[in-house]
């Protein structure tokens, strides 16, 4: 038996995952919130309204059309194994990133003096040009 791929549904999910709200996608496709709402609704959605929404989402019209979240999820199951998850585990970072901030401040702080130290001894120069005038 072939299982059916509720479209409405899978823009909803590509919507969510992206991070955009129903009336941001209703703005961009010039309809109300309710009339998004409706077509998240809808197993089979119009082929030019499909492409609309695709195209705003960023995503191939194929995704939303042949989206099957239970056949993604056997891939990832029957994909992941115990040596990825010891990769993952395993992963050190070399740096710590608070250090590399704290270096890039003194940088700045010891540019900055280096900035004023060179203004002042501009001012007086200057200082010293004028009073031999």
């Amino acid at each position: 038996m072939e299982k059916t791929i509720h479209q409405g549904r899978n823009v909803k999910r590509f919507r969510e995952m992206l991070g955009i709200k129903q009336d941001v996608l209703a703005i961009d496709l010039g309809l109300s919130q309710q009339a998004v709402s409706a077509l998240e609704q809808k197993e089979a959605l119009d082929r030019d309204m499909l492409e609309r929404i695709a195209g705003i989402l960023k995503v191939p019209a194929e995704a939303i059309r042949n989206f099957d979240e239970e056949a993604a999820f056997n891939i990832i199951s029957n994909t992941f194994h115990d040596d990825a998850a010891a990769y993952i585990n395993n992963y050190k970072c070399t740096f710590n990133p608070l250090e590399k901030l704290i270096e890039q401040v003194e940088k700045t702080e010891k540019l900055y003096e280096d900035l004023l130290r060179v203004e002042r001894e501009k001012i007086a120069l200057l200082e010293r040009m004028l009073e031999k005038r």
